[in-house]
């Protein structure tokens, strides 16, 4: 079995347990995931400059050098954004309709946590916070591929986030980082039995090319600002 195999198995267990969390214990592990950005902005940003450095060295573009730069500001946003999603209502366990059949039978649909979903994104590390507290909240495990050019700082940002979740007694591998490369990709996009749908964040071209060669069901996005 694969690294990329044997996350995405666990992340299956992981997400069996987080579908029985509390509102309250997830909002209280998002809160403190907030924090923990702000207060690990050093070590956050020492991984960036990783980063940074390889990226300018391989030639990346300048438009997407900016997209990968951090900055303490660009990192009080993404804590920000985490603490906006703890304030929403918690989308799990809610009636959505309630009926009974004329011959006395009652049908009722409450929403439930998807399970494991995969986000596969280019060279913005915000987005690896952004997609771990928004599956965090409804009550689902994430499967994350970024970039390679934003590795450094994506396990980074996940080692916060996966310490946090283990002070508040859950599984870690709630939130997992795959390995740097398109051999991970492509083992995620045949996950399957383990991933339950891939949401690919990003330009037309990757959006196109995950709808195109996935076995896993995909919720594709339109391309650009939508």
């Amino acid at each position: 079995m694969t690294d990329t195999e044997l996350k995405c198995r666990n992340a299956k267990e992981a997400a069996k347990k987080l579908s029985t969390a509390s509102a309250n214990d997830k909002n209280k592990a998002l809160l403190l995931i907030a924090e923990e950005l702000k207060s690990n902005k050093d070590y956050i940003l020492r991984e960036n400059d990783k980063d940074m450095k390889a990226a300018e060295e391989n030639g990346l573009p300048k438009v997407l050098l900016d997209r990968l730069l951090l900055s303490p500001d660009r990192i009080d946003g993404m804590a920000k954004g985490v603490i906006e999603v703890a304030d929403l209502p918690d989308p799990v366990g809610k009636t959505l309709s309630d009926i009974t059949r004329p011959n006395g039978l009652r049908v009722k649909k409450v929403s439930v946590p998807l399970g494991v979903i995969a986000v596969i994104f280019e060279a913005r590390p915000n987005v690896t916070s952004d997609a771990a507290s928004l599956c965090l909240k409804s009550g689902n495990a994430c499967v994350l591929k970024g970039g390679t050019d934003a590795y450094n700082s994506n396990l980074e940002i996940v080692k916060v986030i996966q310490s946090v979740l283990e002070k508040f007694g859950l599984d870690k591998n709630i939130v997992t980082l795959l390995p740097a490369g398109r051999e991970a990709a492509a083992e995620l996009m045949n996950a399957v039995g383990f991933v339950d749908v891939i949401i690919p964040r990003g330009g037309k071209g990757l959006i196109d090319f995950v709808r195109d060669n996935s076995r896993i069901p995909v919720i594709e996005t339109g391309a650009g600002i939508c």
